[in-house]
């Protein structure tokens, strides 16, 4: 007897926008109640595909089956009326603040010709309860949909999703707003929906939704499936698919030697019930973590930092013990940290006072270089025309509001910021986010060329982390390690291939 046939095949499909190829040769299939994950770079093709399976484009080439049967959606309604649906990123789009949730569950009914145009209160009610129980949700019908968490704006998306009888359910970072405990609540959801046979394409990033939920993570790079990894992933071998190659292999003449040791960490612990893992950062080194969101990346950075605790373990700076409880007491020792939002972390607001792109500068090393509290505006320029001039900063002067500058060089004064004295580790969260790529090849060029201390980088984007770095090392759930070695040439390792 044949084996039953896939619940969806993706067979060869292509689709390009001008010159740019977003999906080359895409093949992937899912199984009725198997929860696959898509995980890819930027650019990868993840939204292409996922617009091709919702109807909201058509491929130029390839073909679709489902259930066994031709499947080319021209617009979402036919793509939900076969079954297949997908709930958006934003739950904001859910429903309507002002309405109730039996009303949010209706939307898409109130919208419909075909059915009556008056209905009673009663009525919606019956029929939203009627949903609900149906996807086995309990949700207050009569609160307005403002109200709600963000939690349980998904379930309504997704109980609306159910009573179209969807069979294959595509959920794009539906935990990008959610809390630990409701990303569980959501899991749960989820679980309970593959175990009735219901199919799930899920596009995250965070390593706690994939260990929680994937029955397979199939990775995207220039449009194609370059892997198929079946649990417990390997998420170093996931990113190593991603870029196309081994997280160990180095540019040409971009490494340098180790120096002294400056930061040891040993047996560390970011979460009380993380694994414990060791950590040696040697001067002269820039060293970069990757690792997908909520690895516990930032979480390490700010443990250093003093603004949290680790759980457990010792930390030693340039021989001696180092225990910082609050950022003063690291930027005493010399640790300096430019955080993951600029806007939230290291700018002053637009139209407050110390917005000018010197006043930004000197703002930590205020009591440094003026002792006795009379603030030396010509020194303050004077230090920020340095900074403006090795690291091409983009600016009418050192009076210029920092707002007027582009998120590139809002980035340069940033770190212009940590260079203006000498900094024992320098801590960059996300250095490269929102930064053009003339801008991010100006800020690696001056990293790499600190001769102070180390410089610690955690990133999401492993080619960044390839690109500015000594030495890349993988946080996985909160525990970091480096990487093996890569065998032979520098091409990533032979991947399970895609069906």
């Amino acid at each position: 007897m044949p084996p039953p046939l896939p619940l969806l095949q993706a067979t060869a499909l292509a689709r390009s926008f001008g010159s740019t190829r977003a999906l080359v040769d895409l093949s992937m299939d899912i199984e009725a109640g198997e929860i696959v994950a898509l995980m890819g770079a930027n650019g990868a093709g993840k939204s292409t595909f996922v617009k091709i399976l919702s109807g909201v484009l058509t491929p130029d080439a390839g073909r679709m089956l489902f259930k066994g049967k031709a499947f080319a959606p021209r617009t979402p309604a036919e793509a939900s009326a076969a079954r297949v649906v997908t709930v958006h990123q934003s739950s904001d789009l859910v429903g309507i603040p002002g309405l109730t949730v039996a009303d949010a569950l209706l939307l898409e009914r109130f919208a419909d010709r075909s059915r009556p145009f008056f209905v009673s209160r009663r009525s919606i009610r019956a029929q939203a309860q009627a949903m609900l129980d149906h996807a086995g949700f309990a949700l207050p019908l009569a609160r307005d949909f403002a109200e709600l968490a963000a939690a349980d704006r998904q379930l309504v998306a997704i109980a609306r999703a159910l009573a179209n009888r969807a069979e294959l359910l595509i959920l794009d970072e539906p935990t990008a707003s959610l809390s630990g405990s409701e990303s569980q609540r959501l899991y749960a959801t989820l679980l309970d929906l593959k175990r009735r046979g219901i199919a799930v394409l899920y596009i995250s990033h965070r390593t706690a939704d994939l260990q929680a939920l994937a029955d397979r993570v199939v990775v995207l790079r220039g449009g194609r499936a370059v892997a198929s990894l079946t649990r417990p992933v390997d998420f170093s071998q996931a990113i190593e698919a991603m870029i196309g190659r081994a997280l160990t292999s180095a540019r040409p003449g971009a490494r340098r030697a180790r120096g002294q040791p400056l930061l040891h960490l040993q047996g560390a612990r970011l979460l009380p019930a993380s694994p414990r893992f060791d950590l040696d950062i040697h001067r002269g080194e820039v060293v970069a973590i990757t690792g997908v969101l909520g690895a516990g990346k930032s979480r390490l950075l700010r443990a250093l930092y003093g603004s949290t605790t680790l759980a457990e373990g010792t930390m030693r700076l340039d021989g001696r013990p180092y225990a910082p409880a609050g950022p003063r007491q690291a930027l005493a020792a010399g640790v300096c940290m430019a955080g993951e939002d600029r806007h939230r972390s290291s700018l002053m607001p637009r139209d407050w006072p110390g917005e000018s792109v010197a006043e930004t500068i000197a703002l930590p090393h205020l009591a440094r270089w003026f002792p006795r509290g009379f603030v030396r505006r010509a020194v303050e320029n004077a230090k920020a025309q340095s900074a403006i001039e090795r690291l091409s900063i983009r600016t009418a002067g050192p009076t210029a509001s920092v707002w007027t500058l582009s998120g590139g060089n809002q980035q340069k004064v940033v770190l212009g910021r940590w260079e203006a004295e000498p900094a024992t580790l320098l801590l960059l969260d996300e250095p490269f986010q929102g930064v053009d790529v003339g801008a991010r090849e100006d800020l690696i060029a001056a990293i790499r060329a600190r001769s102070d201390g180390a410089t610690l980088i955690a990133t999401s984007d492993p080619e960044e982390a390839i690109e500015v770095a000594d030495r890349v090392l993988v946080m996985d759930h909160h525990c970091l390690r480096e990487p093996e070695p890569a065998r032979g040439d520098e091409e990533a390792p032979a991947l399970e291939p895609t069906r």
